[in-house]
């Protein structure tokens, strides 16, 4: 046998994709794997650009071996996403390297192709499992919301939903609504904060043609709006106490009177309503009516902060990626280690509405297939820049940093396992170093 054929059965043999290309991207070997993973024949690729082979549904968002090829700098485990040639879904982790001869001298590059078989089956269990009705969490006080919520939504009662600003509790009430008898009946939203005090009066309880200048029609209110449905009453603590009584009214004897109106009407709602504040100090304080309290405080649901419940933020972040490249028509497929080790410690005071927030910004401002820290938010790179590294270690020198990387080959991680620091201290470092 000679060295060609003992050199391709070799490649044969291994339970990867594996092709070789020469400097000008010609490539030079194409392994059995690597058409079980493509769909392509070797016969098809070897003596042919890589990039005529795969085409943008691989290449259009950065190539890998190219990458390597420019820069030196290998690529480990990059995950990779893209249609093969048999119209099959294919999730890889491609690696590549620099080809050298004895002298050192660069003939080519290779790249590896490690297919993650049961990834979009994996992905899809995790998103049903730990999904509920738009509502994405592994936690378990949330878990325990997700069990109990059928049962409240099935029975008449107020909710009362408590968290944080940010923390989804909209969702929730729509989860109520969804779950409820009266599903097939309108979901009405007010923010009790968003209207001064006698235009939300008339927004609630709706208002007669001439109750009060500029009130030039009759029109119905949210609450007539939402008869046979839901009436959701966000930020409820800033309901003024004028209005707590009426609404008090409506919550004992399901009856209320348009502002300027002598009729009653009937008022056929499910209420639930939501707080960002302390209602129990209000009371105390006088600012909220212990009645009103105790009307809407018959099923209490606190929904936790983002920051205590961490184990839920991989989860976010790839929802909302996934989400955003829908809505964007992009193709971004990860977030790099140093963006990623950035998003995990963060703190979130804005909780998942920030989260959201923060990576629909950061979709519009990528243009390649990864996240990177150049592309984050500046209020996360300061709260990142300003956690000092602890004084037992000093930062390296400009010339440690960059002789550290230069032994590792440039990659990151085994430079910052050297230096005894994670990767997102070693980017730190890197960046005040203007390396």
């Amino acid at each position: 046998m000679d060295y060609f054929n003992y050199q391709t059965c070799i490649l044969d043999s291994i339970n990867e994709g594996v092709f070789t290309v020469d400097q000008g991207r010609i490539v030079t070997s194409f392994n059995r794997m690597a058409t079980t993973i493509t769909g392509i024949s070797a016969e098809e690729a070897i003596g042919r650009s890589c990039r005529d082979i795969f085409g943008d549904c691989v290449c259009a968002n950065g190539c890998p071996l190219k990458e390597t090829m420019e820069t030196g700098i290998s690529v480990v485990d990059r995950e990779i996403e893209f249609v093969n040639r048999e119209t099959r879904r294919v999730a890889v982790s491609v690696s590549t390297s620099l080809l050298r001869d004895k002298e050192g001298n660069v003939l080519g590059g290779v790249e590896t192709l490690r297919e993650l078989g049961q990834f979009f089956q994996l992905r899809d269990e995790i998103s049903e499992k730990y999904s509920f009705h738009d509502i994405i969490s592994r936690n378990a006080s949330m878990r325990s919301i997700f069990e109990v919520l059928p049962d409240v939504a099935e029975s008449e009662a107020t909710v009362l939903l408590r968290g944080e600003s940010g923390t989804g509790k909209e969702l929730f009430a729509r989860a109520v609504h969804s779950l409820s008898r009266r599903r097939n009946g309108p979901l009405v939203v007010v923010n009790c904060g968003a209207f001064p005090e006698h235009l939300l009066e008339a927004e609630i309880f709706g208002v007669k043609r001439g109750a009060f200048t500029g009130a030039v029609e009759t029109r119905a209110g949210r609450l007539e709006t939402a008869d046979g449905g839901t009436l959701f009453l966000d930020e409820i603590g800033d309901l003024p106490l004028s209005l707590q009584v009426k609404l008090l009214r409506v919550l004992e004897n399901r009856e209320y009177q348009p502002l300027g109106d002598k009729q009653p009407k009937r008022a056929d709602v499910r209420f639930v309503t939501a707080t960002n504040r302390d209602l129990e100090a209000m009371v105390e304080e006088g600012t909220f009516r212990r009645d009103l309290f105790f009307r809407i405080n018959v099923v209490n649901l606190t929904i936790p902060p983002l920051r205590e419940r961490q184990e839920d933020i991989p989860l976010l972040l790839d929802f909302a990626l996934d989400r955003f490249n829908r809505a964007y028509n992009r193709k971004i497929l990860r977030y790099s280690s140093e963006a990623l080790q950035v998003l995990l410690n963060y703190s979130y005071p804005g909780n998942v509405r920030e989260l959201i927030n923060q990576v629909e910004q950061m979709v519009i401002l990528c243009r390649g297939s990864e996240i990177d820290v150049k592309h984050l938010p500046p209020s996360l790179i300061s709260a990142s820049e300003s956690e000092t590294p602890p004084a037992s270690r000093p930062v390296p020198t400009r010339k440690a940093i960059r002789e550290t990387l230069k032994r590792n080959n440039g990659n990151r991680t085994k430079a910052a396992e050297e230096l005894g620091v994670d990767r997102t201290t070693l980017w730190r470092w890197i960046k005040r170093a203007g390396l």
